[in-house]
């Protein structure tokens, strides 16, 4: 019986990959993944098979690693970041009930955590998330808008510091600005904001703004975003959310 690890390889670079995870991928026989991360991958693993797949080719992806799984090889389903933070775990599970192959539906699988981009980008931003976070992804091709510009609103409401994926792509347009302005209904103008670009990877960016000027910055898909909460500041030119503590002196 073939084995499935779906593997989560951090921001991009060796460095910051888990040890399990190069375990994993110097086990496995087969890597299969977005064209881009199987780039990033082949100069330390070599002498693996790759099956690559374009940007919004997930599904595909995930059963051509679970093919040749049934098959009795090992195959790593690579992934960015962490594989179950906006990864490919939860879908190679719901796939491999559903094959219908009795090889397939035999196939083990282990998730291998990773470094996601929250954690990432803030070690580039200072410690943004030293207190309470959450994470809302503003991609609309699996989530309803409605269903995103509520969670805005609701974490908004909680003063959490809230970090935002997939801002914004050719095809979307428009959309962090109008998730500033939703957080502005709440926040003020002038809370603290930061951007990680390229995390670990060539041309690696990190800016701190207002919630207001966040809304006129040309973000893409390599950025992740990284809203403060009311106790969140400006400290020796990074973002620093402060926890608390207090001094006894």
């Amino acid at each position: 019986m073939g084995k499935l690890y779906v593997v989560g390889i951090g921001p991009g670079c060796y460095e910051d990959m888990t040890i399990r995870a190069d375990r994993a991928l110097r086990e496995c026989d087969v890597v299969a993944g977005y064209t881009v991360y199987c780039d990033l991958l082949r100069p330390y693993f070599p002498d693996k098979e790759y099956l690559s797949t374009p940007m919004m080719g997930e599904e595909k992806r995930v059963a051509m690693a679970l093919e040749r799984a049934g098959k009795g090889q090992v195959v790593a389903l690579v992934c960015s970041g962490d594989a179950g933070v906006y990864g490919m775990a939860g879908l190679a599970f719901e796939l491999v009930q559903g094959d219908g192959d009795e090889n397939v539906e035999n196939v083990e699988i282990e998730v291998i955590p990773g470094v996601t981009a929250a954690i990432s980008g803030a070690a580039l931003l200072g410690a943004p998330l030293i207190h309470d976070f959450c994470l809302i992804s503003l991609s609309d091709r699996l989530t309803p808008v409605n269903t995103i510009e509520k969670r805005l609103r609701a974490a908004a409401e909680s003063d959490m510091v809230i970090v935002l994926y997939n801002p914004e792509s050719k095809s979307r347009s428009g959309y962090l600005k109008r998730a500033a302005e939703i957080l502005m209904e709440t926040l003020e103008e002038s809370r603290i904001c930061g951007v990680a670009r390229n995390i670990k990877r060539q041309d690696e960016k990190m800016e701190i703004m207002t919630l207001k000027e966040l809304t006129e910055y040309p973000a893409d898909m390599f950025c992740t975003v990284f809203i403060g909460n009311s106790s969140s500041e400006l400290i020796d030119g990074h973002m620093i959310t402060k926890r608390g503590y207090r001094s006894e002196r």
